[in-house]
Protein backbone atom coordinates (compact mmCIF):
# COMPACT_ATOMS: atom_id res chain seq x y z
CA UNK A 1 0.00 0.00 0.00
CA UNK A 2 1.47 3.35 -1.03
CA UNK A 3 -0.59 5.51 1.35
CA UNK A 4 1.27 7.24 4.16
CA UNK A 5 0.30 6.22 7.73
CA UNK A 6 -1.45 9.58 8.19
CA UNK A 7 -3.47 9.21 4.99
CA UNK A 8 -4.35 5.61 5.84
CA UNK A 9 -5.69 6.71 9.22
CA UNK A 10 -7.62 9.52 7.53
CA UNK A 11 -9.19 7.07 5.02
CA UNK A 12 -10.31 4.88 7.92
CA UNK A 13 -11.84 7.87 9.68
CA UNK A 14 -13.75 8.85 6.55
CA UNK A 15 -14.93 5.26 6.23
CA UNK A 16 -16.30 5.35 9.79
CA UNK A 17 -18.43 8.47 9.26
CA UNK A 18 -22.22 8.00 9.40
CA UNK A 19 -24.05 8.60 6.15
CA UNK A 20 -20.92 8.54 3.99
CA UNK A 21 -21.40 5.87 1.34
CA UNK A 22 -19.07 4.96 -1.55
CA UNK A 23 -20.25 7.72 -3.90
CA UNK A 24 -19.95 10.47 -1.27
CA UNK A 25 -16.57 9.09 -0.23
CA UNK A 26 -15.40 9.37 -3.85
CA UNK A 27 -16.85 12.89 -4.16
CA UNK A 28 -14.81 14.04 -1.14
CA UNK A 29 -11.56 12.59 -2.46
CA UNK A 30 -12.12 14.13 -5.89
CA UNK A 31 -12.78 17.52 -4.30
CA UNK A 32 -9.92 17.57 -1.79
CA UNK A 33 -7.42 15.12 -3.37
CA UNK A 34 -6.80 13.33 -0.06
CA UNK A 35 -8.71 12.13 2.97
CA UNK A 36 -6.43 14.16 5.24
CA UNK A 37 -7.35 17.37 3.43
CA UNK A 38 -11.04 16.45 3.45
CA UNK A 39 -11.04 15.92 7.21
CA UNK A 40 -9.43 19.30 7.85
CA UNK A 41 -11.68 21.22 5.43
CA UNK A 42 -14.34 23.52 6.94
CA UNK A 43 -17.86 22.17 7.40
CA UNK A 44 -19.11 24.73 4.88
CA UNK A 45 -17.02 23.07 2.18
CA UNK A 46 -18.65 19.74 2.97
CA UNK A 47 -22.11 21.31 2.79
CA UNK A 48 -21.21 22.82 -0.58
CA UNK A 49 -20.63 19.28 -1.85
CA UNK A 50 -24.12 18.29 -0.74
CA UNK A 51 -22.94 16.14 2.17
CA UNK A 52 -25.20 15.79 5.23
CA UNK A 53 -24.34 17.68 8.40
CA UNK A 54 -23.95 14.44 10.36
CA UNK A 55 -20.90 13.54 8.27
CA UNK A 56 -19.02 16.77 8.93
CA UNK A 57 -19.99 16.89 12.61
CA UNK A 58 -18.72 13.38 13.34
CA UNK A 59 -15.23 13.90 11.86
CA UNK A 60 -13.54 14.54 15.19
CA UNK A 61 -15.72 12.37 17.39
CA UNK A 62 -14.10 9.92 19.81
CA UNK A 63 -16.15 7.07 18.32
CA UNK A 64 -14.79 7.66 14.81
CA UNK A 65 -11.22 7.91 16.09
CA UNK A 66 -11.69 4.72 18.12
CA UNK A 67 -13.00 2.84 15.10
CA UNK A 68 -9.99 3.95 13.06
CA UNK A 69 -7.62 2.86 15.85
CA UNK A 70 -9.37 -0.53 16.03
CA UNK A 71 -8.86 -1.05 12.29
CA UNK A 72 -5.17 -0.08 12.45
CA UNK A 73 -4.60 -2.53 15.30
CA UNK A 74 -6.43 -5.26 13.36
CA UNK A 75 -4.23 -4.65 10.32
CA UNK A 76 -1.08 -5.32 12.35
CA UNK A 77 -1.97 -9.03 12.57
CA UNK A 78 -0.69 -11.45 9.90
CA UNK A 79 -2.80 -12.17 6.79
CA UNK A 80 -4.91 -9.04 7.22
CA UNK A 81 -4.98 -6.30 4.63
CA UNK A 82 -6.87 -3.22 3.59
CA UNK A 83 -7.41 -2.77 -0.15
CA UNK A 84 -7.95 0.87 -1.12
CA UNK A 85 -9.81 1.94 -4.27
CA UNK A 86 -7.34 3.51 -6.66
CA UNK A 87 -4.37 1.54 -5.34
CA UNK A 88 -2.71 -1.19 -7.49
CA UNK A 89 -3.76 -4.08 -5.23
CA UNK A 90 -7.47 -3.24 -5.50
CA UNK A 91 -9.36 -5.81 -7.65
CA UNK A 92 -9.72 -4.39 -11.16
CA UNK A 93 -13.16 -5.83 -11.95
CA UNK A 94 -14.65 -4.42 -8.76
CA UNK A 95 -13.08 -1.02 -9.39
CA UNK A 96 -15.24 -0.70 -12.52
CA UNK A 97 -18.40 -0.22 -10.43
CA UNK A 98 -19.78 3.30 -9.92
CA UNK A 99 -20.29 2.46 -6.27
CA UNK A 100 -17.13 0.39 -5.74
CA UNK A 101 -16.27 0.12 -2.04
CA UNK A 102 -13.62 2.71 -1.13
CA UNK A 103 -12.07 0.23 1.32
CA UNK A 104 -12.07 -3.57 1.49
CA UNK A 105 -11.00 -5.40 4.62
CA UNK A 106 -9.47 -8.76 3.69
CA UNK A 107 -8.42 -11.64 5.91
CA UNK A 108 -6.57 -14.40 4.07
CA UNK A 109 -5.11 -14.22 0.57
CA UNK A 110 -5.98 -10.88 -1.15
CA UNK A 111 -4.48 -12.00 -4.47
CA UNK A 112 -7.49 -14.31 -4.96
CA UNK A 113 -9.58 -11.23 -5.69
CA UNK A 114 -7.66 -10.76 -8.94
CA UNK A 115 -8.03 -14.38 -10.05
CA UNK A 116 -10.94 -15.54 -12.24
CA UNK A 117 -13.93 -15.95 -9.94
CA UNK A 118 -17.35 -17.51 -10.39
CA UNK A 119 -20.00 -16.48 -7.87
CA UNK A 120 -22.51 -19.02 -6.60
CA UNK A 121 -25.64 -17.94 -4.75
CA UNK A 122 -29.02 -19.32 -3.81
CA UNK A 123 -31.62 -19.93 -1.15
CA UNK A 124 -30.78 -20.01 2.55
CA UNK A 125 -33.47 -22.69 2.94
CA UNK A 126 -32.34 -24.84 0.05
CA UNK A 127 -33.50 -28.41 -0.52
CA UNK A 128 -31.14 -31.35 -0.04
CA UNK A 129 -30.81 -31.90 -3.82
CA UNK A 130 -30.11 -28.18 -4.21
CA UNK A 131 -27.34 -28.31 -1.62
CA UNK A 132 -25.86 -31.41 -3.26
CA UNK A 133 -25.95 -29.70 -6.67
CA UNK A 134 -24.27 -26.56 -5.34
CA UNK A 135 -21.54 -28.55 -3.68
CA UNK A 136 -20.93 -30.65 -6.79
CA UNK A 137 -20.83 -27.62 -9.12
CA UNK A 138 -18.45 -25.76 -6.79
CA UNK A 139 -16.18 -28.79 -6.62
CA UNK A 140 -15.98 -28.99 -10.41
CA UNK A 141 -15.53 -25.23 -10.88
CA UNK A 142 -12.74 -25.12 -8.30
CA UNK A 143 -11.14 -28.14 -9.97
CA UNK A 144 -11.25 -26.24 -13.27
CA UNK A 145 -9.23 -23.40 -11.74
CA UNK A 146 -11.91 -20.91 -10.75
CA UNK A 147 -12.12 -19.23 -7.36
CA UNK A 148 -15.64 -19.83 -6.00
CA UNK A 149 -17.09 -16.66 -4.46
CA UNK A 150 -20.20 -16.51 -2.28
CA UNK A 151 -21.66 -14.85 0.81
CA UNK A 152 -21.10 -17.32 3.70
CA UNK A 153 -24.87 -17.54 4.26
CA UNK A 154 -26.66 -20.72 5.24
CA UNK A 155 -27.92 -22.93 2.44
CA UNK A 156 -26.48 -22.66 -1.08
CA UNK A 157 -23.68 -20.24 -0.09
CA UNK A 158 -22.30 -22.60 2.52
CA UNK A 159 -22.55 -25.58 0.17
CA UNK A 160 -20.65 -23.65 -2.52
CA UNK A 161 -17.81 -22.75 -0.16
CA UNK A 162 -17.64 -26.34 1.09
CA UNK A 163 -17.60 -27.79 -2.40
CA UNK A 164 -14.61 -25.65 -3.36
CA UNK A 165 -12.80 -26.74 -0.20
CA UNK A 166 -13.61 -30.39 -0.95
CA UNK A 167 -11.76 -30.03 -4.25
CA UNK A 168 -8.74 -28.41 -2.61
CA UNK A 169 -9.68 -25.19 -4.40
CA UNK A 170 -9.90 -21.60 -3.23
CA UNK A 171 -13.03 -19.79 -2.13
CA UNK A 172 -13.84 -16.20 -1.16
CA UNK A 173 -16.57 -15.26 1.32
CA UNK A 174 -17.98 -11.73 1.07
CA UNK A 175 -19.63 -10.80 4.36
CA UNK A 176 -22.58 -8.53 5.11
CA UNK A 177 -21.05 -7.78 8.52
CA UNK A 178 -17.67 -6.64 9.77
CA UNK A 179 -14.90 -9.25 9.83
CA UNK A 180 -14.89 -9.21 13.63
CA UNK A 181 -18.62 -10.06 13.68
CA UNK A 182 -18.91 -13.22 11.56
CA UNK A 183 -22.49 -14.06 10.65
CA UNK A 184 -24.17 -16.49 10.83
CA UNK A 185 -22.45 -17.86 13.94
CA UNK A 186 -23.09 -21.40 12.64
CA UNK A 187 -20.56 -20.71 9.89
CA UNK A 188 -17.68 -19.58 12.09
CA UNK A 189 -16.07 -22.98 11.62
CA UNK A 190 -16.59 -22.80 7.85
CA UNK A 191 -14.95 -19.36 7.83
CA UNK A 192 -11.96 -20.81 9.65
CA UNK A 193 -11.77 -23.65 7.10
CA UNK A 194 -11.87 -21.13 4.24
CA UNK A 195 -8.85 -19.33 5.72
CA UNK A 196 -7.03 -22.57 6.48
CA UNK A 197 -7.63 -23.66 2.87
CA UNK A 198 -5.93 -20.57 1.46
CA UNK A 199 -9.12 -18.60 0.83
CA UNK A 200 -10.22 -15.15 1.97
CA UNK A 201 -12.90 -13.34 3.93
CA UNK A 202 -13.88 -9.90 2.59
CA UNK A 203 -16.02 -7.02 3.82
CA UNK A 204 -16.42 -3.33 3.05
CA UNK A 205 -18.03 -2.72 6.44
CA UNK A 206 -16.36 -1.51 9.65
CA UNK A 207 -14.81 -4.44 11.50
CA UNK A 208 -17.31 -4.50 14.36
CA UNK A 209 -20.42 -3.86 12.22
CA UNK A 210 -23.21 -6.24 13.38
CA UNK A 211 -25.78 -7.93 11.10
CA UNK A 212 -28.15 -5.32 9.63
CA UNK A 213 -30.73 -6.20 6.99
CA UNK A 214 -29.79 -3.28 4.72
CA UNK A 215 -26.16 -4.38 4.46
CA UNK A 216 -26.79 -7.76 2.82
CA UNK A 217 -28.14 -6.40 -0.50
CA UNK A 218 -25.15 -4.00 -0.49
CA UNK A 219 -22.66 -6.83 -0.20
CA UNK A 220 -24.31 -8.63 -3.14
CA UNK A 221 -22.88 -6.06 -5.57
CA UNK A 222 -19.40 -7.01 -4.32
CA UNK A 223 -20.03 -10.74 -4.85
CA UNK A 224 -21.11 -10.12 -8.45
CA UNK A 225 -18.61 -7.30 -9.01
CA UNK A 226 -15.63 -9.49 -8.18
CA UNK A 227 -16.79 -12.29 -10.45
CA UNK A 228 -16.91 -13.07 -14.16
CA UNK A 229 -20.37 -14.52 -13.72
CA UNK A 230 -23.00 -15.54 -11.18
CA UNK A 231 -24.57 -19.00 -10.94
CA UNK A 232 -27.94 -19.17 -9.17
CA UNK A 233 -28.55 -22.72 -7.97
CA UNK A 234 -31.91 -22.56 -6.22
CA UNK A 235 -33.98 -19.49 -5.34
CA UNK A 236 -37.54 -18.34 -4.78
CA UNK A 237 -38.81 -15.29 -6.71
CA UNK A 238 -38.31 -13.14 -3.57
CA UNK A 239 -34.79 -14.42 -2.86
CA UNK A 240 -31.90 -12.01 -2.37
CA UNK A 241 -30.05 -14.16 -4.88
CA UNK A 242 -32.13 -12.57 -7.64
CA UNK A 243 -30.81 -9.18 -6.50
CA UNK A 244 -27.29 -10.50 -7.00
CA UNK A 245 -28.22 -11.80 -10.44
CA UNK A 246 -29.79 -8.47 -11.42
CA UNK A 247 -26.70 -6.59 -10.24
CA UNK A 248 -24.50 -9.00 -12.18
CA UNK A 249 -26.44 -8.33 -15.38
CA UNK A 250 -26.22 -4.56 -14.80
CA UNK A 251 -22.47 -4.91 -14.25
CA UNK A 252 -22.07 -6.78 -17.54
CA UNK A 253 -21.38 -10.13 -15.88
CA UNK A 254 -22.71 -13.49 -17.07
CA UNK A 255 -25.78 -14.87 -15.27
CA UNK A 256 -26.37 -18.63 -15.11
CA UNK A 257 -29.32 -20.47 -13.58
CA UNK A 258 -30.01 -24.15 -12.90
CA UNK A 259 -33.60 -25.18 -13.71
CA UNK A 260 -35.63 -27.45 -11.49
CA UNK A 261 -39.04 -29.02 -11.11
CA UNK A 262 -42.00 -26.78 -11.86
CA UNK A 263 -43.49 -28.10 -8.61
CA UNK A 264 -40.56 -26.96 -6.45
CA UNK A 265 -40.86 -23.36 -5.11
CA UNK A 266 -37.08 -23.08 -4.99
CA UNK A 267 -36.88 -23.44 -8.77
CA UNK A 268 -39.17 -20.53 -9.60
CA UNK A 269 -36.53 -17.85 -9.14
CA UNK A 270 -34.16 -19.68 -11.48
CA UNK A 271 -36.93 -20.14 -14.06
CA UNK A 272 -37.67 -16.42 -13.86
CA UNK A 273 -34.00 -15.62 -14.50
CA UNK A 274 -33.94 -17.97 -17.50
CA UNK A 275 -37.05 -16.26 -18.92
CA UNK A 276 -35.26 -12.93 -18.44
CA UNK A 277 -32.25 -14.09 -20.43
CA UNK A 278 -29.99 -15.99 -18.01
CA UNK A 279 -28.10 -18.96 -19.45
CA UNK A 280 -29.77 -22.26 -18.61
CA UNK A 281 -27.18 -24.55 -17.03
CA UNK A 282 -27.48 -28.33 -16.82
CA UNK A 283 -23.78 -29.14 -16.43
CA UNK A 284 -20.56 -27.40 -15.41
CA UNK A 285 -19.43 -27.63 -19.02
CA UNK A 286 -22.08 -25.06 -19.99
CA UNK A 287 -20.27 -22.54 -17.78
CA UNK A 288 -16.76 -23.59 -18.75
CA UNK A 289 -17.59 -23.27 -22.45
CA UNK A 290 -18.66 -19.65 -21.96
CA UNK A 291 -15.64 -18.75 -19.82
CA UNK A 292 -13.04 -20.90 -21.58
CA UNK A 293 -10.71 -17.97 -22.17
CA UNK A 294 -10.56 -17.21 -18.45
CA UNK A 295 -10.21 -20.77 -17.26
CA UNK A 296 -6.94 -21.74 -15.62
CA UNK A 297 -5.59 -25.18 -16.31
CA UNK A 298 -7.15 -27.67 -13.96
CA UNK A 299 -4.85 -29.66 -11.68
CA UNK A 300 -3.43 -32.74 -13.40
CA UNK A 301 -5.80 -35.67 -12.81
CA UNK A 302 -4.54 -38.35 -10.49
CA UNK A 303 -4.68 -42.04 -11.40
CA UNK A 304 -7.94 -43.46 -10.18
CA UNK A 305 -9.77 -46.72 -9.91
CA UNK A 306 -12.15 -47.77 -12.70
CA UNK A 307 -15.44 -45.92 -12.55
CA UNK A 308 -17.47 -48.98 -11.57
CA UNK A 309 -15.09 -49.62 -8.67
CA UNK A 310 -15.34 -46.04 -7.39
CA UNK A 311 -19.12 -45.91 -7.74
CA UNK A 312 -21.00 -49.15 -7.15
CA UNK A 313 -24.09 -47.41 -8.51
CA UNK A 314 -22.51 -47.42 -11.98
CA UNK A 315 -22.23 -51.20 -11.97
CA UNK A 316 -25.96 -51.41 -11.21
CA UNK A 317 -26.83 -48.88 -13.92
CA UNK A 318 -24.67 -50.57 -16.53
CA UNK A 319 -26.66 -53.73 -15.85
CA UNK A 320 -30.03 -51.99 -16.32
CA UNK A 321 -31.64 -48.51 -16.03
CA UNK A 322 -33.14 -47.93 -12.58
CA UNK A 323 -34.91 -45.26 -10.56
CA UNK A 324 -33.10 -43.64 -7.63
CA UNK A 325 -35.37 -45.55 -5.22
CA UNK A 326 -34.49 -48.86 -6.91
CA UNK A 327 -30.78 -47.98 -6.67
CA UNK A 328 -31.12 -47.24 -2.96
CA UNK A 329 -32.79 -50.59 -2.42
CA UNK A 330 -30.24 -52.52 -4.51
CA UNK A 331 -27.16 -50.80 -3.08
CA UNK A 332 -28.29 -50.57 0.52
CA UNK A 333 -27.37 -46.85 0.50
CA UNK A 334 -29.63 -44.15 1.99
CA UNK A 335 -31.64 -42.37 -0.72
CA UNK A 336 -29.94 -39.02 0.08
CA UNK A 337 -26.52 -40.55 -0.60
CA UNK A 338 -27.76 -42.11 -3.83
CA UNK A 339 -29.13 -38.76 -5.05
CA UNK A 340 -25.91 -36.91 -4.17
CA UNK A 341 -23.79 -39.52 -5.96
CA UNK A 342 -26.03 -39.49 -9.03
CA UNK A 343 -25.67 -35.70 -9.22
CA UNK A 344 -21.88 -36.03 -9.25
CA UNK A 345 -21.93 -38.83 -11.80
CA UNK A 346 -24.26 -36.80 -14.03
CA UNK A 347 -21.90 -33.80 -13.86
CA UNK A 348 -19.03 -36.13 -14.80
CA UNK A 349 -21.04 -37.39 -17.78
CA UNK A 350 -21.06 -40.94 -16.41
CA UNK A 351 -24.84 -41.24 -16.10
CA UNK A 352 -27.91 -39.71 -17.70
CA UNK A 353 -31.54 -39.46 -16.68
CA UNK A 354 -34.45 -40.43 -18.90
CA UNK A 355 -37.78 -39.74 -17.27
CA UNK A 356 -37.69 -41.26 -13.79
CA UNK A 357 -34.89 -43.73 -14.59
CA UNK A 358 -31.12 -43.39 -14.60
CA UNK A 359 -28.81 -45.14 -17.02
CA UNK A 360 -25.05 -45.53 -17.20
CA UNK A 361 -23.12 -44.13 -20.12
CA UNK A 362 -20.46 -46.18 -21.84
CA UNK A 363 -16.81 -45.23 -21.21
Amino acid sequence: MSLSPAELEARLRLHALPGLGPRRHRRLLEAFASASAALSAPAAAWRALGLPAECAEARRSAEVRQQSALALAWLEEPRRQLLVLGEPAYPALLAELDDAPPLLFVEGDPTLLERPQLAMVGSRRASKPGLDTARAFARHLAGAGFVVTSGLALGIDGAAHQGALDAGGRTVAVLGTGLKRLYPARHERLAAEILAGGGALVSELPLDCPPQASNFPRRNRIISGLSLGVLVVEASPSSGSLITARLAAEQGREVYAIPGSIHHPGARGCHQLIRDGATLVESVEHILEALRGWQNLAPAPQPSAPADERHPLLALLHAAPQTSEELALASGWPLARVLATLTELELDGAVAREGTRWLGRAG
